[in-house]
Formats: C-alpha cells, structure tokens, sequence
C-alpha cells in the first residue's frame, strides 16, 4: 500500500513538473500590467500608445543569451525607430544599469526605449513567458503580431518593427 501510494505521489508531481502555462497567442491583446522606472515611478501598459508597434522583452541581466539579444539590437538600434521598446527585468537598478551598460549602450540613450523593473513579479502571470529572454512584438492595434524567446529571432522582429 505504502508503495502505491508513493507512485501515486511521484506521478502527480511528475505531472505538476512538465505542466506549463499556454504561450503567448498571436492576436491577443496587451495584458494591463505597472512596471517601475528607475526614478520609481509607475509606468503602466496603459501608457503605451495605440498607433504605434511596441516591442516587450522580458530579460534576466546574468542571461547570456539575453545578452545576445540586447547586444544584437543595439547593434541595429538605427533600424528600431519604427517602434517603442520596453525592456523588462524582475533584478534590481543596480543589475538592470550594469546590463545595459555593458550590452544596451546605444539603447539608453534613445527616446523610443525605457527599461523598467518589475518589482511586483506580474510580468511571467500576465505575459506568460516560456524562458528568458521573452520578446514580444505589439501591433499599433496593441495586438500581439509575434512572440520568440529564441535569440536567432532578433532579425525577424527587427524586419517587422521597420514595416509598416
């Protein structure tokens, strides 16, 4: 009986292990979520304009692939005028400036780019990311146009951002 019964707890934990929530669904709307700027005030996605494409990407700053993709939009950052960015991470300030700094150079010092905190952990509930990075591509609908969280997909989203 002993036995069973830890199979049978072994099995539901198996099944609770592998269980993942959907991936994000083309065509869905923007979730309303409050990320932190640096000064601590709350930017909301309600803030984000309709008219406009937006790019979301949730990142990790120790990620190396996150690293990968920052450096790779950096290095193109001419071509990303076509959209408004919103780089996400759930570390502190002091990793999040020292990511950038290191990665994002060229990215802070444009109008279309914020980077925020969340503070609060509702990013991976309300986005529901499958790993890091998670980029998300928002049409001026504020409609979801494209999801990757692969690194190789930083040219199919740059191509994107510039069409109209």
């Amino acid at each position: 009986m002993k036995r069973l019964f830890f199979v049978f707890i072994l099995g539901l934990f198996s099944t609770a292990a592998f269980a993942q929530a959907p991936a994000p669904i083309v065509g869905t709307d923007m979730p309303l979520a409050g990320f932190y700027r640096a000064d601590g005030s709350v930017f909301s996605t309600e803030q984000i304009p309709k008219g406009t494409k937006s790019f979301i990407m949730l990142f990790d700053a120790t990620c190396e692939h996150c690293q990968k993709v920052v450096s790779n939009f950096s290095k193109r950052s001419k071509e990303l005028e076509g959209a408004n960015f919103y780089l996400v991470s759930q570390d502190e300030y002091r990793s999040i400036n020292y990511f950038m700094d290191n990665f994002g150079k060229p990215l802070k010092t444009m109008k279309n780019v914020m980077v925020l905190q969340d503070r609060n952990h509702i990013f991976i509930p309300l986005f529901h990311p499958k790993q890091y990075p998670s980029m998300y591509l928002y049409g001026k609908d504020k409609k979801l146009e494209l999801y990757s969280a692969d690194e190789r997909d930083v040219p199919r989203f740059i191509s994107r951002v510039k069409s109209k």
